[in-house]
């Protein structure tokens, strides 16, 4: 039984060559995925996602595989370059594809809504609309031979009823009212036009005011989440700052790998519990190594608290999602053993 599952058939030609390559590199090392997340210090689960395609691994990632395997970084970072901005442009389509749907969904309800009545009465002493595709003559215009206009009947002069052209020297018949419908599909097409405008104008934004540095890794099984609105001044890659990454995960975000060091560290029983500070993006994270099955850790920074455990077997390693705060100092962690022991940083 191959040790890979086959990569998903949607996924992007670039990407997909990338991830074998890491592939390759795994099993040349003889390393185990469970070995694997012991010496980078990423997770089990997480290299399960990079391997499998449904995640891109972030730079960090990479570049400790690299450390691990006696492998160049410089040629594996540059094919890990080349697979991000292939798997952004795929998010960036993935989006676009599903605006358009919610569209037309959108189109479609607001013309059900508005939809004139099925049938108008008859009225009184006239005859019923045709019907089963009979052609029906609009109100003031001419319509197919042996169609007569619908015009109801006028307190006027005898001639009043015919149309200009007929050769009567009777006046004109005044124009007839409108029908009853019409005000509710003028009204079905006006809001059409305004909500098409309204993509017109996201699409452009979309494609020149954002700065196609980030990725949405979180999306796949991710697909991709709302949108986090990130300043121009972060790194590529980098997907959040301050409050905007509170609650997320550190490595989806970008905020890992060259951008984080360990803040606090302290040992609970044969446990290591580490505040991990990203002064890039803002934030801090707890995690705990050397861990087991029910073992448990949180970071708390002022009011707000995240937590992170161990459910999986073989699993040594767990992290919190972020918190905002200015300075890594803010941040406490504290580590709950399966055991009963506890422990917190300062």
């Amino acid at each position: 039984m191959p040790r890979w599952k086959a990569l998903p058939d949607e996924l992007d030609p670039q990407v997909k060559e990338f991830t074998t390559q890491l592939r390759r590199l795994v099993d040349r090392s003889g390393l185990s995925v469970a070995a694997l997340s012991d010496r980078t210090g990423y997770s089990r689960t997480s290299w399960e996602r990079y391997l499998g395609g449904r995640l891109l691994a972030p730079k960090g990632a990479i570049v400790a595989l690299a450390e691990v395997t006696g492998t160049d970084p410089v040629h594996l970072t540059t094919m890990w370059e080349l697979a991000e901005r292939a798997w952004s442009r795929s998010e960036q389509r993935h989006d676009m594809t599903m605006e358009a749907i919610r569209i037309s969904q959108a189109r479609a309800a607001l013309g059900e809504f508005g939809a004139p009545p099925a049938a108008t009465a008859a009225p009184a002493g006239g005859k019923a609309p045709r019907r089963a595709g009979s052609a029906v003559a609009t109100p003031g215009i001419a319509g197919p031979a042996g169609v007569s206009p619908t015009i109801p009947p006028q307190p006027t002069a005898p001639d009043a009823n015919r149309r200009e052209g007929t050769g009567s020297r009777g006046p004109a018949a005044p124009p007839p009212p409108a029908a009853p419908g019409g005000g509710r599909r003028r009204l079905t097409m006006f809001l059409a036009g305004v909500v098409g405008v309204a993509v017109v104008v996201a699409a452009v934004f979309f494609l020149t005011g954002n700065d196609g540095g980030g990725k949405k890794n979180q999306g796949n099984g991710a697909s991709a989440t709302p949108s986090t609105s990130v300043s121009s001044d972060l790194p590529a890659g980098v997907k959040c700052a301050g409050a905007g990454c509170t609650g997320k995960d550190a490595e989806a975000m970008g905020c890992s790998g060259d951008l984080v060091t360990t803040a606090k560290t302290v040992t609970v029983g044969a446990t290591t519990l580490e505040v991990r500070y990203s002064r890039t993006c803002g934030a801090a994270w707890g995690r705990i190594t050397g861990a087991a099955r029910g073992d448990a850790v949180r970071v708390t920074a002022g009011t707000t608290t995240e937590r992170g455990d161990i459910t999986a077997v073989g699993d040594t390693i767990a992290y919190t999602p972020m918190v905002a705060v200015k300075d890594a100092a803010e941040a406490k962690a504290c580590a709950t053993l399966a055991s009963g022991q506890t422990g917190c940083t300062t």
